[in-house]
């Protein structure tokens, strides 16, 4: 009798951190996913810090031009969320988000030293500039010092998206709707956090940053994710850790191949059939292969009834007997892989909103640098402009939590009051209005330069207060609190159980798209406008000679080609509580 009560009251599939199992009422709740809320403030403070501020570091002390410094940008922070897939994958495979967090947030520790050390010597970095000498761009081994540093950030950033999140909304049992609730709470204050741990990064680090030094800035980073690691730790005796099932990605390729070969063989074998039953010569043969097909018929038929009828090419994985024994698959297999595949075009078209929102990193930065950024008598440095978006993300979303939700929950009557993919859809029409802004916004700045006589003279800041380019980072903020709550609640709750680390790791992933996406729209627009009579968009003695302007209007034509595309996917899905896997 002990010993049944004793199993009813473990967590099925989990495990503490001693990889014993994991018991209810001790391991899991909100609780243990509030030691994950302060970590990703810690988390987010040492990676955003530098982030948001590397563009100008780049150019102003390893003296790359406007925009090598924004590709290098967008490359480093498309490789750190493109990496949070194999911190979701190792985490559904090998090991929990529990060690995979532990390992990453080691491995950007290191990173950051690197990049410490080389702000902090000299002799380390390019030559200073002076009037009367070129500057000479970071080459050879202080080059490889830097990207080492960068990258090594990037590789422990990805890991830990990949695995925090996830992490925490495993805490929450969701067989029952008051866990479900929670779990929707923890998605939003994760944000919350998130942008907690940014509003310190991008004011007093990066005042920290433009007024005592880069190696302090650095510094600042590497105590932080030093720290987050003991209160991480702290934690421990509340997590409850999901036993890793093995390698989703095995699981979708074997579907997939699985499905593709036995659909050729049984065609094949149908053909046999039709034609050996259309030759009159051996009808005794006829008919014992007649028998045979149907009885086949009859067992495949048995074997799909518990297959749904969505993406029904991938039930002939089930239907046949495969190939080789690696090849079997399961009824359940074949509907996780469906699931996958039916969440991919959103993830898909949520790739055009990041690629907007890399350009809170890049070319906004760089426009409020020719800009007077003085308030009052402080003089607030470019790269704190996205305080703007992190305080409103940090006024909305307990407001959205508490208020907008419930009365959302009653006037629905539905669990969810606001659906995932109607937040998502939201924050995609948010970037349409942020480009459109951005747009008007440079026009009104290089008419300024243009009769201030400025438009030359990069050095002497324009009459033109910074405060106009907050409207851009407004939307795009207000776009991103919507887009990625949503996305992340989305892929967790709709990924099958053995592959969430991994699909929450797409909403990173589309983050890490986003930003190869700028970079590569960046190099085509040059490239095509290069080749006409005038000068490339992008390109010039400074940032006035661009013409921006023009940019951010394709970039509104792009985004709202891909809501378009947004809305064809998002009207055609069914969420898996609403039977969307029949």
């Amino acid at each position: 009798m002990e010993l049944e009560q004793h199993q009813s009251s473990t967590w099925e599939g989990y495990v503490n951190w001693r990889n014993k199992p994991a018991l209810r009422g001790r391991h899991g709740g909100m609780l243990a996913a509030s030691f994950v809320l302060v970590v990703e403030i810690l988390e987010n403070l040492a990676y955003l810090a530098n982030a948001s501020n590397l563009v100008l570091y780049l150019r102003e002390y390893m003296h790359l031009s406007p925009s090598k410094s924004a590709n290098h940008v967008t490359n480093f922070m498309g490789t750190a969320f493109l990496l949070a897939l194999l911190g979701g994958f190792l985490s559904d495979a090998f090991l929990t988000t529990y060690h995979i967090y532990l390992i990453s947030a080691v491995i950007e520790f290191l990173g950051l030293i690197v990049l410490t050390i080389q702000a902090r010597v000299p002799t380390l970095m390019p030559p200073k500039c002076d009037g009367n000498t070129t500057c000479q761009e970071v080459s050879g081994a202080k080059a490889a010092m830097l990207f080492g540093g960068l990258y090594l950030v990037a590789l422990g950033v990805g890991g830990i998206k990949g695995s925090l999140p996830a992490h925490g909304a495993e805490q929450f049992d969701e067989t029952s709707p008051s866990g479900r609730k929670q779990r929707s709470t923890f998605f939003n204050y994760f944000v919350f956090c998130l942008s907690c741990g940014a509003l310190i990064a991008v004011t007093f680090v990066v005042w920290v940053e433009d007024n005592k030094g880069w190696e302090w800035g650095f510094a600042i980073s590497t105590i932080s994710i030093l720290v987050s690691i003991p209160v991480f730790l702290s934690g421990s005796a509340t997590y409850r850790n999901k036993i890793p099932s093995g390698s989703p990605l095995t699981t979708i390729f074997k579907v997939l191949i699985s499905a593709s070969l036995n659909s050729c063989i049984y065609r094949n074998s149908s053909s046999a059939v039709v034609n050996m039953v259309s030759s009159p010569s051996n009808p005794n043969s006829s008919r014992k292969n007649v028998e045979e097909e149907t009885a086949a018929a009859a067992k495949t038929s048995k074997e799909t009834e518990s297959t749904t009828n969505t993406l029904r090419f991938l039930n002939s994985a089930v239907a046949n007997k495969p190939v080789h024994s690696f090849l079997e698959c399961t009824v359940q297999q074949v509907e996780d892989v469906k699931i996958v595949l039916k969440v991919l075009p959103i993830f898909a078209c949520t790739i055009m909103l990041n690629c907007c929102l890399a350009q809170l990193s890049t070319f906004s930065v760089e426009q409020a640098a020719t800009m007077n950024t003085k308030l009052g008598s402080l003089k607030v440095p470019p790269a704190s402009l996205p305080i703007f978006p992190v305080i409103f993300i940090i006024i909305i979303a307990p407001i959205y939590d508490h208020i907008i939700i419930p009365f959302a929950r009653r006037a629905t009557k539905t669990e969810m009051g606001i659906t995932h993919l109607q937040r998502i859809g939201i924050g995609l029409v948010l970037s349409i209005i942020a480009m459109a802004v951005a747009a008007v916004v440079e026009i009104k700045r290089k008419r300024v330069a243009t009769d201030s006589g400025l438009l030359d003279d990069a050095t002497k800041p324009l009459p033109i207060t910074f405060f106009w380019i907050a409207f851009q980072y407004l939307f795009l903020g207000s776009a991103d609190l919507f887009t990625l709550a949503g996305l992340l609640e989305f892929f967790f709750t709709e990924a099958p159980i053995r592959m969430r680390s991994l699909a929450t790791s797409l909403s990173w992933a589309s983050l890490a798209m986003g930003y190869y996406l700028s970079t590569v729209i960046v190099s085509i627009v040059n490239s095509v406008t290069g080749n006409s009579s005038h000068k490339p968009w992008l390109s010039g003695a400074n940032l006035n000679h661009y013409h921006l302007e023009r940019f951010y209007w394709l970039m509104c034509a792009l985004s709202g080609l891909n809501f378009l595309h947004y809305m064809y996917w998002a009207i055609r899905y069914k969420y898996r509580g609403a039977g969307n896997i029949e």
